[in-house]
């Protein structure tokens, strides 16, 4: 629709009741939404975000039995919140499979914080979302959201809500983003919160909250500035509880803030003065040390480029011994242009771009609002500058600058492995078998390296599909080791929070801090059943009892039906063997015991037999 700077006509429009997604975003349309759109009942995606709507937001919008993902944020939207959202069913139980599948191009979702957008190829892949930001909402929070168990985002921040945060929000499982900010809400942060495992991010900032953050959970994950703007809380990562002071301690404080205030403003004074002084001679000795050190330039460099301030980027494979800035990067980007955008991930963008001597690389710059930001950075450079495979994707250099991480990679044709099974529309026909068991011996054989060949050994803890990329010829590559630990030949696990995807995450994470290398090889075992099934591990818009693909495909196999679970692009009476013979090993991986597991190098020899087994066969 190209419409831009109009008011959404209010009568005489029909015919749109088969409607089943409605984007009309950042056109500055105006007025209220209009009630025509009542009629459209199978719309499954709405996105009027970014535009300048005003009146009530609809409370026929939770009659629509089919809409998942509901995008209204930053318009002139007043009023309450309409209960009748927290009765949207295919966010409590998505039973029924959205039929029609999605044209193969790319949507964006714009988020409406950092102007970043997050960009998928089916419209069946949005998470589930209900996004009322940035709009002049008041009344309360429904308990009642609780209900919505499929829901993956709730984004309320930005209002002006009143009343206190419900312990029943406890009861969204699976949601993954809670934005609470800039409202008037008052009260404490509910201890049931720590309940939601899969919660990645989350903010109550400039609240009017008191009392202590909830410990446990998800919670020692997120930034002081997801707390901030509320005097009255305090905790781990924020203020310490021991500090609060009494109501006659706080009374003695106010009789001396001026002294206090004066005393600040002398030592300010004083430590500025101090640091310009030190400064000024540190540069200046490190000045005349260049001018009479020129044969240590080379050895020294690295030294001199971060006293100066300069934005290097290090590279590890830099033949031509040319400097590479973070201009050359821009450069490259089309500063960081979104077009140029060919994945994403809960840390930040990946970017296509060719540097000054021709080499096309991948460049993911994770975001600078993460508060997990530097330790997945840190995870990377140390896991990748260490471990060196052809099965594991190369990290051919890094920058640090200012708020900006940057990590170069060397770049995949063909994208991730998740993109070809299941976003890309006949993906699936173009991976024969004989291709996905070749992706699976080379996953295996990267992921073998990291558990027992490389040093220290590297736990991965978050394998999955769209962590496998492929090359030019569909060779497998592991990827994205933000998540990933180093641990000595000696260790066999290390204590960690609650991390992973939805689907993949073992069992037993669950039940104790603890990741360990069975741990990788059960994520791995989910994979396999992709590559042989062609289904997502949890996928909320298949019929119940056919969502948890492991559940399923088990269940399949006591009935003696293992045949029936097998894609239908690869499955044939000439590769019957081998699809079971995976199948088979998949679910030794995915046994509920570790102990029972096998271990990456006996998955390696399992899988290359079948190869060779084919061989001698012809």
């Amino acid at each position: 629709m190209n419409f831009h700077g109009e008011a959404m006509p209010l009568v005489g429009v029909d015919g749109f009741t088969n409607l089943e997604v409605l984007i009309i975003a950042n056109c500055q349309l105006y007025g209220p939404i209009p009630p025509w759109l009542r009629v459209s009942s199978k719309l499954q995606l709405m996105d009027l975000s970014w535009n300048r709507l005003e009146g009530p937001v609809p409370h026929w919008f939770g009659k629509f039995e089919e809409l998942f993902y509901l995008d209204l944020s930053n318009n002139s939207l007043v009023g309450g919140i309409p209960k009748s959202l927290t009765e949207l069913k295919c966010l409590i139980s998505r039973n029924k499979s959205l039929q029609s599948p999605s044209p193969d191009f790319p949507f964006f979702m714009k988020r409406n914080h950092g102007g970043k957008s997050l960009q998928y190829n089916q419209v069946q892949r949005f998470p589930p979302s209900i996004d009322l930001s940035d709009n002049h909402l008041n009344g309360t929070i429904w308990p009642e959201f609780g209900n919505l168990k499929d829901l993956m985002v709730l984004d309320l921040g930005g209002n002006n809500l009143l009343g206190t945060i419900p312990v029943e929000l406890s009861g969204m499982k699976n949601l993954e983003n809670l934005d609470l900010s800039h409202n008037n809400l008052t009260g404490t942060i509910p201890q049931s919160l720590t309940d939601l495992n899969f919660l990645s991010s989350f903010s109550v900032a400039y609240n009017d909250l008191h009392g202590s953050i909830p410990l446990g959970g998800q919670f020692s994950t997120f930034p002081s500035t997801s707390f901030e703007g509320n005097r009255g809380l305090c905790g781990e990562h924020y203020s310490n509880c021991s500090d609060q002071q009494s109501p006659s301690g706080s009374s003695i404080r106010r009789k001396n803030n001026k002294g206090v205030i004066a005393g600040i403003a002398i030592g300010i004074v004083l430590g500025t003065a101090l640091i310009l002084a030190i400064a000024y001679i540190f540069v200046s000795r490190a000045f005349a040390r260049r001018g009479c050190e020129v044969e240590d330039e080379e050895t020294n460099g690295d030294k001199h480029v971060e006293m100066l301030g300069l934005p290097m980027v290090l590279l590890f494979q830099n033949k031509d011994n040319k400097e590479l800035t973070v201009d050359d990067l821009l450069k490259s980007t089309d500063n960081f242009d979104q077009a140029n955008i060919i994945g994403c991930g809960g840390f930040g963008l990946v970017y296509k771009a060719t540097l000054p001597d021709g080499r096309r690389v991948a460049i993911k710059r994770l975001s600078s609002d993460c508060g997990q930001m530097d330790r997945e950075f840190q995870a990377e450079v140390e896991a990748l500058s260490q471990a060196q495979h052809q099965n594991l994707v190369l990290l051919q250099g890094y920058s640090k600058i200012g708020n900006d991480r940057l990590l170069i990679y060397s770049y995949m044709e063909n994208g991730s492995l998740d993109y070809w099974l299941h976003e890309k529309f006949d993906g699936g026909s173009t991976l024969d078998w004989e291709t996905r068991l070749r992706i699976a011996q080379g996953a295996a054989r990267g992921l073998a390296y990291l558990h027992q060949s490389c040093q220290p050994h590297i736990l991965h803890r978050d394998i999955k599909s769209s962590n496998i990329l492929l090359d030019e010829n569909f060779e497998a590559h592991l990827a994205d080791f933000g998540l990933a630990r180093l641990i000595s030949a000696y260790d066999t696990h290390v204590t960690t929070d609650l991390v992973g995807t939805l689907g993949y995450i073992p069992p037993e994470y669950g039940q104790s801090s603890v990741a360990t290398f069975k741990g990788d090889v059960y994520s791995f075992g989910v994979v396999l059943l992709e590559l042989l099934t062609g289904r997502r591990p949890m996928d909320v818009c298949k019929p119940k009892g056919c969502r948890d693909l492991i559940s399923w495909v088990f269940e399949m196999k006591k009935e003696k039906r293992e045949a029936e679970v097998f894609d239908p692009l690869i499955y044939d009476k000439e590769h019957d063997k081998e699809l079971m013979r995976v199948l088979e090993i998949s679910c030794q991986c995915l046994n509920q015991s570790p102990k029972v597991r096998p271990s990456t190098q006996q998955i390696v020899s399992w899988l290359d037999s079948i190869t060779l087994n084919e061989q001698l066969m012809k």
